[in-house]
């Protein structure tokens, strides 16, 4: 049963990426100034007693600004659990995507509707997760494989040794997923096979439904972004990620030069700048 919709009012939904978007680990934060110039940052996430992602104290800002101008979505490949670790500056959004698309939070809370809709779609369209997992772990190297997961039953992924990690073993595995009906994104030291099906950008659609969204903006670093670049009015890119590495390109999607966590605060800029004008 789907979900009824809201009273429409016009307004903006922005739908963000988090890791290496808006949000950096102190390995991606990429402070190449001299020491005396680095921004301050504010610590966003913590794991096990330790401090894990940050963002600078402007971006901080910005964001807290665009969550009252607009409607915010953080949207995510981490599992709720994962999201649910970080604190983001500003109101609590009302909606958030965790799992790529596979749950869309409605006030903290996984909608039962849109579960079961995402589980049709995925038995309907792609080679089950346990044959996807089972060829990840016998064609992978214990060399250089740290950890292997699942993610809320959806999907899998890797944490390889990148120094270590043959070039071609990325190609291959991504033209056997390729016909299983499965992509492949590689971030840091993540390798993700995730169902075609799954997308942030069907999620992010539900959401513009709902709250009667009269325009979507949107901003990622992976290929699992892509797609929610593409249906987007307007995107932002960093000069960092995957999709930057790759070269890839769309006509509404800006590429900004900036890296690490400065084009965090770049990327909050420009929503906000488009939000407002």
């Amino acid at each position: 049963m789907t979900s009824p919709v809201v009273a429409a009012r016009p307004a903006t939904l922005v739908a963000s990426d988090l890791d290496r978007t808006l949000i950096y680990s102190p390995a991606a934060l990429a402070l190449d100034m001299p020491d005396a110039r680095a921004p301050r940052l504010l610590c966003v996430e913590v794991y096990e007693h330790k401090p894990l992602s940050f963002m600078t104290e402007t971006a901080a800002g910005l964001l807290a600004e665009l969550a009252r101008s607009a409607v915010f979505v953080p949207t995510t490949t981490r599992t709720r659990e994962q999201y649910g670790r970080i604190r983001l500056p500003g109101p609590a959004p009302e909606f958030a995507i965790c799992a790529n698309g596979g749950h869309l939070l409605v006030d903290g809370v996984s909608d039962p509707d849109w579960q079961d809709q995402v589980r049709r779609t995925l038995d309907a369209g792609c080679a089950p997760l346990a044959e996807v997992r089972e060829h990840l772990v016998r064609s992978a190297d214990a060399g250089w494989l740290l950890k292997e997961r699942v993610a809320e039953d959806l999907f899998a992924y890797l944490v390889v040794e990148r120094a270590l990690l043959p070039e071609t073993w990325v190609k291959e595995l991504a033209d056997w997923a390729d016909g299983q009906g499965w992509s492949v994104s590689i971030q840091g030291r993540k390798i993700y096979a995730v169902p075609k099906p799954l997308t942030k950008s069907a999620a992010v659609a539900e959401v513009a439904r709902r709250t009667g969204a009269a325009r979507v903006l949107a901003a990622g670093d992976s290929v699992l972004d892509a797609d929610m670049l593409l249906a987007a009015d307007a995107g932002w890119q960093p000069g960092h990620g995957e999709l930057a590495d790759s070269g890839w390109t769309a006509p509404q999607v800006t590429a900004l030069a900036e890296c690490g966590v400065a084009a965090g605060e770049e990327i909050l800029r420009a929503l906000l700048r488009a939000v407002e004008g």
